[in-house]
């Protein structure tokens, strides 16, 4: 068989369109690839390791004199890497692909399902619950800022339906957000538990009749609103010292209406206090 070889002077002649001067002056603040599926290993509090497949989004400012940025070399980098990208090298990652593209900011969001073995309260029958995690990474001046963010299905029960009626109150399933800047490692099973421990009930992926009953009953006697939730998940973010900054948002799909309702609190308890220390 014949083999090609490649011709190294053809490729230096080769026209580097990308790297042609623009004369429009006007800088891109993110430009890049989305939605790119690559094997992650991601540290799992019961097991030690968790194997699943995350969605990369990676780009990197240009700046106003370049035309283009060097889309094959975000690929590149993540198949440089071991054939399992670990949430360790992230950060490596991140600040290879800014100086691999000569970039002074760089930005990387890893999307990925997370699952977890739950038993059932009243049988214990063990099945999966699956949560959607975000992890994203900026990098400008040579220092790293990261955020993992956690969307928590959960159930709550509406406390003026309870009120009003003379029995039974309607409730819904509400995806609860907690966005998170950490100064210390946190497992994400933390985050989701402390979301579960302020709804109205947690969700199971599986439940027998006695487990029903339980999860009904709960839900009854814990009504929550939109804005009660996001208030008792601030409330425990707000004591946990290793919780730099926060955002979080409930948004609850109304089974007796046709839209959400929806609540949100956004705080940045580092910069709150250097503002008290400083007053």
């Amino acid at each position: 068989m014949k083999i090609l070889k490649l011709d190294t002077k053809a490729e230096s002649q080769i026209v580097d369109v990308q790297s042609s001067p623009d004369t429009r002056n006007i800088p891109i603040d993110k430009v890049g690839i989305k939605d790119l599926r690559h094997p992650v290993r991601v540290k799992d509090r019961s097991q030690g390791e968790q194997h699943t497949i995350a969605l990369f989004n990676m780009y990197v400012e240009l700046p106003h004199n370049f035309k283009g940025t060097h889309m094959s070399r975000f690929v590149e980098i993540l198949n440089n890497y071991e054939p399992e990208i670990s949430v360790e090298s992230f950060k490596d990652i991140l600040a290879q692909m800014a100086r691999r593209l000569k970039a002074e900011t760089g930005h990387m969001e890893m999307n990925f399902p997370y699952f977890i073995t739950k038993a059932a309260p009243v049988s214990g029958v063990k099945s999966l619950m699956d949560y959607q995690v975000t992890l994203s990474g900026k990098f400008s001046g040579g220092k790293h800022m990261m955020t993992i963010k956690v969307i928590v299905p959960v159930t709550s029960l509406c406390p003026c339906s309870k009120e009003i009626s003379q029995y039974g109150a309607h409730n819904q399933r509400s995806h609860v957000t907690v966005s998170v800047r950490t100064n210390t490692f946190v497992w994400i099973e933390d985050l989701i538990d402390l979301v579960e421990q302020q709804a109205s009930c947690e969700l199971y992926g599986l439940l027998k009749r006695p487990d029903e009953k339980y999860v009904t009953e709960r839900a009854y006697d814990n009504p929550k609103f939109v804005e009660d939730m996001v208030r008792d998940v601030a409330a425990v973010l707000n004591e946990d010292e290793r919780i730099d900054a926060y955002i979080v948002e409930s948004e609850n799909f109304e089974s007796i209406h046709n839209h959400s309702a929806y609540a949100m609190i956004q705080r940045d308890k580092r910069s709150e206090s250097t503002h008290t220390s400083t007053d």
